[in-house]
């Protein structure tokens, strides 16, 4: 037994293989700030990467997780490197961070001064 031929039509579209291509705009949306805007005004004086000398020297950085043990830890460009654990011991780091920004010699230059 064989399969019934199909009827001859006069013309047979191809069946697609994939999904339809999505209708693309014509004109792409505009994105950003247009062309000959002010680019090459002035910079206000609240930029962060304006450049004006200053840059950091030294770190304090705590964890104080609820519940768990504190930890601290100070560094300076000097060399100034302390760390240590637990709640009365940071609060001690904590202030010698503070007295360490009079005596840093990156902080205070002590070129050109005169010894007592």
């Amino acid at each position: 037994m064989s399969a019934p031929s199909r009827p001859r039509l006069k013309s047979i579209t191809p069946t697609p293989t994939g999904p339809p291509a999505a209708p693309q705009p014509v004109d792409p949306a505009a994105v950003g700030e247009p062309k000959g805007a002010a680019r090459k005004g002035a910079r206000t004086s609240s930029d962060p990467h304006r450049p004006d000398g200053r840059y950091p020297v030294a770190w304090l950085h705590i964890t104080a997780p609820r519940g768990a043990t504190p930890t601290a830890t100070s560094k300076c460009l000097c060399g100034w490197d302390r760390s240590t654990i637990g709640h009365t011991r940071v609060l001690a780091l904590i202030e010698a961070h503070a007295a360490h920004r009079d005596l840093c010699p990156l902080r205070n230059p002590q070129e050109g001064r005169v010894a007592a």
